[in-house]
């Protein structure tokens, strides 16, 4: 049977033919894209989605010295952990800790890329060397400073010795301690934040900036009305990042302070490590790492909820 149409003739038996084979070819691409997704999909089920389940299920769990789950306790381990005077000292610690690093490192590099944003003399030298922490590893960057921090030998003593002021113990006063693994710390992710800042100050285009200048704007007024608005997008990223990475914060404290001293330096990650793979104690472990899981979603969510309005997106 043969079908006219405005002037063309068409085979009304070879429709079903083109829609089948049309068909087979959709349905072969999509399982050549599951295909393709299998090998990233099985990573996120090992390293992903397994530990979260099996977190969920030891966190209701009564394990015993060598790590085997005992009895089933239901919320008495999230009930522990409220109670717990050691716990609520690792809350006040964490909080301390993103004190001094997350603003400490924002504010430092916001005005240092700024600066080095300028058309001065050797400013991509200057570039270089201030993302240069970027490149510097958790492990390498915590034996450099724990040589800085040497109470003897320590290059920052030595230099207080000139200006005639006792020596400090970094590290092993309680007092000290937890300022002295921020400032690593703010150094470490310096870099970063640098070239985040940086790469938002290289968007904006440059006829602000020469309006401004005709309008008698100075450096530092043009940066604070035309630059600042411009990267808020950058800022947002860069203040959910650092939160994020400051509430995971652990390769530094194992490696200078372990935790101390008299748990000054104890943070709720390092705390949650000492509890699951130090004591064995995977229940109450497990129940940190859900309740860390939780405070950084809700931390995140309340970012988006209420800085996001701040954010100025081109």
């Amino acid at each position: 049977m043969r079908i006219e149409s405005e002037g063309v003739l068409t085979n009304s038996a070879s429709i079903p033919k083109k829609t089948t084979f049309l068909k087979k070819l959709v349905d072969r691409e999509i399982w050549t894209g599951y295909l393709f997704l299998f090998p990233s999909f099985s990573l996120f089920i090992v390293f992903l989605f397994y530990p979260l389940i099996k977190s969920i299920y030891l966190s209701f769990q009564l394990t015993d010295p060598q790590g085997r789950v005992v009895e089933f306790v239901g919320l008495e381990n999230y009930i522990q952990l409220w109670t717990n005077p050691y716990f609520l000292q690792t809350l006040k610690v964490t909080g301390l800790f993103i004190l001094y690093t997350v603003p400490t490192t924002i504010l430092l590099a916001l005005p240092v890329a700024y600066l080095s944003h300028q058309a001065i003399r050797g400013k991509r030298l200057f570039q270089f060397v201030f993302s240069l922490p970027l490149s510097v590893s958790v492990a390498t960057g915590s034996v450099i400073w724990a040589l800085l921090f040497n109470p003897t030998m320590g290059m920052l003593n030595a230099i207080l010795g000139y200006v005639h002021i006792p020596p400090v113990f970094w590290l092993s006063d309680p007092n000290m301690a937890l300022f002295s693994v921020a400032l690593m710390t703010v150094w470490l992710n310096f870099g970063f934040a640098f070239i985040i800042i940086l790469g938002g100050l290289q968007t904006v285009p440059e006829e602000l900036f020469e309006s401004a200048r005709i309008d008698g704007a100075g450096m530092w007024r043009s940066f604070y009305h035309v630059a600042l608005p411009l990267i808020t997008p950058n800022l947002f990223f860069l203040l959910v990042i650092s939160l994020i990475g400051a509430l995971q914060t652990f390769g530094q404290i194992h490696l200078l302070t372990q935790g101390g001293p008299m748990n000054a330096t104890n943070v709720l990650v390092y705390n949650m490590y000492l509890e699951a793979f130090r004591d064995y104690r995977f229940g109450t472990g497990s129940a940190q790492a859900l309740f860390l899981f939780f405070v950084v979603l809700i931390v995140t969510l309340l970012q988006f909820r209420f800085l996001e309005k701040k954010v100025h997106y081109q």
